[in-house]
């Protein structure tokens, strides 16, 4: 299928072939407080492209990263899954970088200090740089060092202008969410001492794909990436890819890990050149595979209506749990608002007496499930299903259930 859009964020290729088309969504983390509910919303096109030629998926970009992020309401700190995977990962980077009290620790996006606290404990100098201004002003009441910014080429030499450069530089769940890609991945050529290391995590494209994750696509996300298109991104910047692995988190991702070209005392691993055959064995380097995706989405969507339609046949009253960014794709793709899901909970107070964007479903504590006692409980944050079913594990008391969307539905007694 292909279709009239505007050009590559990576390549300026003119972008022509559609990847999936999820229809009109508002931002998916335009929470609405009550006092709002009865104003106008934006809906902007939820689709995406891949390039013909570097085989980026991407988005348009409707809202400028400013207007999305300066203000956000996501906190890293509220799921405990994610505080353990940070932390893991900063006593592996410690003892594989031999980083202490002489290292400079920086990271990109570092949200409310959720992984620097653990490099702080390790007396390592450490330093955030994040957009959201209410997001860090929570870091700098922990006693986490934040710079109010975005990340990019003027902010990297206004660093190293300050006596400023990383021997770690981190980056969770940061690369998608970036418009502009070319200075993003400058920035980092910038900021990188000579023999700095740089990580980055993000969704992986196979992984998303298989698994049908198209909940993970929303406008706060310009770009998704399989391994081969992200090292070519990097290389054009004077950053070689010497090690890679997949992680868990967010239903599959990549870790990656960088160096200056130049630099060479670390060799390129056996990870690599593993993945880049995998992905080739699977078909990642032909236009063709990505355009399979679109009919797959059709059934998992359509399997979802079919289970609420017959719940709600049968009487039976079905929540939420969770109120993240890609439950709002999940639920305004599938046309499920309050007919099929009474209300959401989350964790977080800043969500809470709010409305999910398009569906206006309402979000509180999550105690409201013991008080009402559900029959059906609908993870929106599958990824961290477990912790979830853990949590609220009293709902077997009377006989809820659990239910995950993704990759198709399924009933957790």
């Amino acid at each position: 299928m292909k279709a009239t859009s505007s050009h590559c964020r990576f390549c300026d290729e003119r972008l022509e072939h559609t990847f999936v088309d999820l229809g009109m969504s508002p931002l998916a983390n335009s929470y609405i407080g009550a006092d709002k509910q009865n104003g106008m919303e934006p809906f902007y096109p939820l689709h995406v492209y891949v390039c013909g030629k570097c085989l980026l998926v991407q988005l348009e970009e409707f809202e400028k990263a400013s207007d999305i992020f300066s203000d956000y309401a996501y906190f890293s700190s509220y799921s405990d899954s994610w505080l353990q995977h940070a932390k893991g990962y900063v006593e592996m980077t410690t003892e594989r970088f031999s980083l202490g009290p002489h290292s400079q620790v920086m990271e990109i996006a570092s949200n409310d200090g959720y992984l620097l606290q653990y490099f702080q404990e390790k007396e390592i100098p450490i330093l955030g740089i994040e957009p959201a201004a209410n997001v860090a002003q929570v870091a700098s009441e922990k006693g986490i060092p934040t710079v109010v910014k975005f990340f990019n080429v003027e902010t990297a030499r206004e660093l190293v202008g300050g006596g400023k450069q990383a021997d770690l530089l981190v980056g969770n769940n940061v690369l998608a969410h970036v418009p502009s890609l070319n200075d993003f991945v400058a920035g980092i050529k910038v900021i990188l001492k000579p023999r700095g290391i740089v990580t980055m995590e993000f969704p992986y494209l196979l992984r998303l794909m298989a698994e049908k994750q198209f909940d993970t696509i929303y406008h706060e996300h310009f770009s998704y990436f399989a391994f081969q298109t992200v090292e070519s991104i990097f290389a054009k910047h004077g950053l070689t890819l010497f090690d890679v692995e997949e992680v868990a988190t967010h239903g599959g991702s990549l870790r990656i890990y960088g160096r200056h070209t130049e630099e060479t005392s670390l060799a390129v691993t056996p990870n690599v050149y593993d993945l880049k055959r995998k992905e080739e064995a699977e078909g990642f380097g032909e236009l063709n595979r990505y355009l399979s995706f679109a009919e797959a989405v059709k059934e998992t969507k359509y399997q979802l209506l079919e289970f609420l339609i017959s719940a709600k046949r049968k009487g039976k009253t079905v929540v939420g749990y969770g109120a993240p960014a890609k439950g709002n794709t999940l639920l305004n793709f599938c046309g499920v608002g309050k007919d099929f899901i009474d209300y959401t909970v989350d964790r977080s107070p800043q969500k809470q007496g709010c409305l999910l964007p398009g569906t206006h479903i309402p979000i509180f504590h999550p105690d409201r499930i013991r008080d009402t006692r559900p029959d059906y409980v609908l993870i929106l944050p599958w990824n961290i299903k477990d912790e979830v079913m853990s949590q609220m594990a009293h709902i077997r008391e009377w006989g809820g259930q659990f239910v995950t969307p993704i990759p198709e539905v399924k009933v957790y007694s």
